[in-house]
């Protein structure tokens, strides 16, 4: 399935129906007077959060989405039917933007949460509502008037409570298949993910926690460059980061800011949010070499780093129990 996160779509509510000029033409009712009835209200456009859905791939192929016009009324004071109201899903986490001038308009973020983003037309009034002492012959309707129009930018933020990030091939995606039923593409040859992954992990409460898998950054991430610039708004939700560091590396110190130099870039408070530090493939590494690596790695940091292996298992655990810990688990 294409992972979408951002799209572009017009909505229009319906149009109110028009109310109508009739009179009463029963027999033995002379001047029966006037009976024409109201229009029908025009449908409203609604967004409604789906967690079946996990990405915006629908709006690719459909831009515009239009709600049932309200129906003209009838004689005998009957009023037209109301048009239709559209619902439109969307995946959980999706944010909805006025397209002209960027100010939010919502944000769906729970499972059935829903959006009026477009009113209907309001029903046009029928002659049968003009009737008065004054005028009691009234020949006077009026039309139904138009539903609103939106152009919205809807843009996706995964729900995630812990955020895996790195440069390219630190390990996040071994390390989320590991931790979680999640099945990224893995191989034993250098690559970048080319979309966030989700994996559900279960914590020692018996529930599930939701990490994300988020496409490797390079320098210049936050300016454009590569995949990141187009994912790191996934990690703006989380509580907590995992950053997940190669301890094959050169210079894992170098690797270490290069990935907070793009967190501070790119602002929204990410460089604050609560980390891990952890060097990965450690398998690959000497013990007098991981040593050296991770005391270089923590007097950098200020904390203490963890030394985990994906591939091989190692010290997961302990990886795991430090999220719990951090989570109030």
């Amino acid at each position: 399935m294409q992972f979408i996160d951002q799209a572009r779509i017009a909505v229009r509510a319906g149009r109110g129906g028009d109310g109508i000029v009739a009179f009463r033409r029963e027999k033995y009712v002379p001047a029966g007077g006037p009976s024409g009835g109201d229009g029908g209200r025009g449908g409203d456009v609604l967004l409604e959060a789906d967690p079946n859905l996990q990405t915006l791939l629908d709006f690719k192929y459909k831009r515009l989405f239009e709600a049932q016009e309200g129906r003209r009324g009838g004689p005998n004071k009957s009023t037209g039917a109301s048009g239709d109201h559209l619902t439109i899903k969307v995946p959980c986490g999706t944010e909805v933007r006025d397209m002209r001038t960027g100010i939010l308009l919502g944000d769906l973020t729970e499972k059935g949460q829903r959006l009026l983003i477009a009113a209907g037309g309001r029903a046009g009034l029928g002659n049968a509502h003009y009737l008065s002492n004054r005028n009691r012959a009234p020949e006077k309707f009026t039309e139904g008037r138009d539903g609103e129009e939106w152009n919205l930018q809807l843009e996706l933020k995964l729900l995630a409570e812990v955020g895996i990030i790195g440069l390219p091939n630190a390990g996040k995606s071994t390390l989320i298949s590991v931790l979680s039923a999640a099945r990224p593409k893995i191989a034993d040859y250098p690559f970048t993910t080319l979309v966030p992954n989700l994996g559900v992990v279960r914590r020692p409460t018996g529930d599930g926690t939701v990490f994300a898998d988020i496409p490797g950054l390079i320098a210049g991430a936050a300016q454009g460059a590569g995949l990141g610039h187009d994912f790191l708004r996934h990690i703006q939700r989380t509580r907590l980061l995992i950053h997940l560091v190669d301890a094959s590396s050169d210079d894992v110190v170098r690797d270490l800011v290069v990935v907070e130099q793009e967190l501070e870039a790119y602002g929204q408070g990410l460089n604050e949010r609560p980390r891990l530090v952890a060097l990965n493939k450690v398998e690959l590494l000497l013990e007098e070499e991981l040593e050296e690596r991770l005391a270089a790695a923590a007097a950098h940091c200020g904390v203490p780093v963890l030394a985990v292996s994906a591939a091989t298992n190692r010290h997961l655990d302990k990886l795991l129990a430090a999220v719990w810990q951090e989570l109030g688990v």
